[in-house]
């Protein structure tokens, strides 16, 4: 799932592609990804690209005013074309294609998305706050404003939950997903399953430089890549995650996973909790 990184550097790459250009047409092949009706798609028409921006995990095309706005979900992604086909797209179960967006050069981009599960969204707004996900959106954590201490405020207002939950929760820190949590955890060297409101002030110090570091560092690297480079950087550096069965590049302990109904974590014994195995209920249900 693109995070923060990753569609950070793709408005980015998308901004310097767009600007300036008009978007021609946008079709949509994917009925299901469009999730508003006014303003009409047709008011995109004949628009001038002035920004490209990121709300969290949302990309925010602005087009004199109205916003086209994309969240690419778990398996969505833009593909950037020099020239796109001179028959529309049609709808089709059998291909990846959701969205194209057409400009007046010829160029366009094509939104795809992989596999059966259809959780890619589109809305068209006059203000991307007109947008459920966006609207609710916490702090972004690589504004000025998120302090070592806007961060410990939101530990303590959750409680007992546990923090990989919390890290990757959109309305209470914004861009974080499952893959950066379990890389945050592993550099802060924190059990996933830690009590949000239980870390001493060494802890919590520990746990926000390792946030701030972690996303800061994956942003630099991933500024400046074209879109179709962005995955291949961020699985390359990535120290647990998506990792089950390799070696910690840390200490050299096993990487291990938990998994859940639609998702896993991935984390280092040795690093993160003092050795010992995290149950993985799945797992256990398997063997009985």
């Amino acid at each position: 799932m693109p995070e923060l990184p990753e569609v950070e550097a793709l408005a980015l790459d998308l901004k310097g592609r767009l600007d300036g250009r008009a978007i021609v047409k946008v079709h949509v092949a994917a009925f299901s990804a469009l999730k508003t009706f006014d303003p009409p798609l047709s008011a995109l028409e004949g628009t001038l690209v002035d920004d490209v921006t990121r709300h969290g995990k949302f990309l925010d095309i602005d087009a004199s005013g109205v916003h086209l706005v994309l969240h690419l979900a778990r398996a969505g992604w833009v593909r950037w074309r020099e020239e796109l086909p001179m028959v529309p797209p049609k709808p089709s179960s059998k291909s990846t294609l959701a969205v194209r967006i057409e400009l007046d050069d010829g160029t366009g981009l094509d939104v795809t998305e992989a596999g059966t599960r259809k959780s890619l969204a589109m809305y068209v707004v006059r203000d991307p706050h007109d947008v459920p996900g966006i609207a609710s959106l916490g702090p972004d954590p690589l504004e000025d404003g998120f302090t070592v201490d806007v961060l410990g405020s939101i530990l303590q207002r959750e409680g007992r939950k546990q923090v990989k939950g919390v890290l990757r929760h959109q309305g209470t820190i914004a861009g974080i997903g499952n893959a950066y949590s379990d890389e945050i955890l592993h550099a802060a060297r924190m059990s996933p399953y830690k009590p949000a409101n239980s870390l001493t002030d060494d802890e919590l110090a520990t746990l926000y430089a390792a946030l701030r570091r972690t996303v800061g560092d994956a942003v630099e690297r991933s500024r400046g890549l074209a879109a179709s480079e962005l995955k291949g950087e961020k699985k390359s550096n990535l120290a647990v995650h998506g990792r089950a069965g390799e070696a910690c590049p840390v200490c050299g302990d096993t990487v291990r996973e938990v998994s859940f109904a639609d998702s896993s974590l991935q984390y280092c014994p040795t690093c993160q909790t003092g050795g010992k195995p995290l149950a993985d209920r799945r797992m256990s249900r398997l063997l009985k």
